[in-house]
């Protein structure tokens, strides 16, 4: 297929992909302007090159938002993964376009570069669709000088236009697993043509560069992961201990669950509340207890953190019917509250550093499905003991390295990962080992931003 065709079947089918995404966006929230007018590279502005708001003590000069450095993180895992490296061209003096195509990417991005959006260094906009008018529309308006792409978002009329206007393409902290390549070769030359014709790729791993070279992609270079060089918000971490010091119990989180795994983990620990019950049952009713009156739960606060915002009240309800206890963190609970329900459910976007904060071990879902897995970097990144799923593609590497090292385990189910977590909180010398080596391991991965931006000069004048 060439790109002539790929187009006229993007046209054709546009009716039924915005319908789709239409949908898509009713059931997360939020604004995602799916039929407006920066979808399609038209603008009635000219781009913002000023503070938005002089009385908020920002620079108090204008600042020259001029032929920006286009960064595209098509979504949250990804505007988090490029944070590090934005960073780093903003402390560079360059302007920043960061583009995202869903909603909860461009809030995200909202919150970690408030600073520099108020002082217009850096810009957020909608990703155009790829017809090759939209594209030409987006390029002409913000006059990029170069675009890096984060991980793997590439589109053909993207790429084409940017060759045809001489705007430097780049990959960044690229992941490139054989069934994403598969499913690649449907579109089949027009793919591969749009690969060979960026300026550079910057992958994850040698095993990324070599499947590449496979389809006859040369322009490569082996950088690392930008998962790695994370910047964890102290703030939120501390809230996280201090929260966990005045509750006085072992935490167990759950992040970053999806579809088909909430249900599994709710019956899991429906059936260790079921265990602690009977442990704990008095020999007549006389005797009997509520934990609340007890002042303490039993049992471990289990802290499930679903992965899209859209499933919270779905995953609530899960967790109601299992008779289980739930506090809502958008409920701000108290200290009382998490000494005595049995999970406080994670219904907030961007914290998940105070729940990592918050916890003695960390369950990393995602990869209980065949979905490929979430970020399991984080969790190491502040030491907690990590348990993953059989299901890691995302993190191939990064997961055998963790596992390798001893800072990770692997379970097969919802029901043995709490499990798992359990006797590792009744370990303490195995608790502690773990995370000694989750520290130890990133150690040795640190670096991907600096050697980015060592790669990225040639197109950054």
């Amino acid at each position: 297929m060439n790109r002539y065709f790929y187009t006229a079947i993007l046209r054709m089918a546009s009716p039924v992909l915005l319908w789709w995404l239409q949908r898509r966006a009713r059931k997360a929230g939020g604004v995602w302007d799916i039929r407006g007018p920066e979808r399609y590279g038209r603008y009635t502005e000219r781009p913002q090159a000023s503070p938005q708001d002089e009385d908020d003590g920002y620079a108090e000069s204008v600042f020259d938002f001029a032929r920006p450095v286009w960064v595209h993180a098509v979504s949250l895992g990804e505007t988090r993964a490029a944070q590090p490296l934005v960073q780093a061209l903003l402390d560079q003096g360059l302007p920043v376009l960061l583009t995202h195509f869903t909603e909860t990417g461009r809030s995200i991005g909202g919150k970690l570069f408030a600073p520099a959006i108020n002082t217009g260094r850096l810009c957020q906009a909608w990703m155009p669709y790829d017809f090759p008018e939209a594209v030409q529309g987006f390029l002409d308006y913000w006059k990029p000088r170069c675009c890096i792409l984060i991980e793997r978002e590439i589109w053909p009329n993207m790429v084409a236009q940017a060759k045809k206007q001489n705007i430097p393409v780049i990959v960044a902290s690229a992941r490139f697993s054989p069934a994403s390549l598969r499913r690649g070769q449907l579109l089949g030359s027009v793919l591969r043509k749009a690969l060979t014709s960026i300026d550079l790729i910057l992958t994850q791993t040698h095993i990324d560069a070599a499947r590449l070279a496979e389809i006859g992609v040369k322009r490569t270079r082996v950088v690392g992961n930008l998962k790695f060089d994370l910047r964890i918000s102290p703030e939120q971490s501390h809230m996280g201990q201090v929260a966990r010091r005045h509750i006085g119990r072992p935490v167990i989180v759950i992040a970053s669950t999806r579809e088909g795994e909430d249900e599994l983990f709710t019956r899991a620990i429906a059936q260790i509340k079921k265990t602690y019950q009977s442990e704990q049952a008095p020999r007549n009713d006389a005797q009997r207890q509520d934990p609340s009156e007890a002042g303490q739960n039993p049992m471990p606060l289990f802290v499930l953190v679903p992965r899209h915002p859209q499933r919270f009240d779905q995953v609530a309800g899960y967790l109601a019917d299992d008779g289980l206890s739930v506090c809502r963190r958008s409920a701000y609970p108290t200290d009382k509250q998490l000494r005595t329900t049995d999970v406080l459910l994670g219904d907030s976007v961007g914290e998940m550093f105070f729940f990592y904060g918050l916890a003695d071990v960390a369950i990393v879902a995602g990869s209980f499905a065949e979905l490929g897995g979430q970020n399991h970097i984080e969790a190491s990144a502040l030491g907690l003991p990590v348990i993953v799923g059989p299901h890691t593609r995302n993190f191939q590497q990064s997961v055998e390295d963790a596992l390798a090292e001893g800072a990770a385990r692997r379970a097969h189910t919802p029901s043995e990962a709490v499990d798992l977590a359990l006797r590792i909180l009744e370990n303490p010398e195995l608790r502690l080992g773990m995370s000694r080596a989750a520290k130890e391991w990133l150690s040795l991965h640190e670096g991907a931003t600096d050697r980015i931006m060592t790669a990225l000069q040639p197109y950054l004048k």
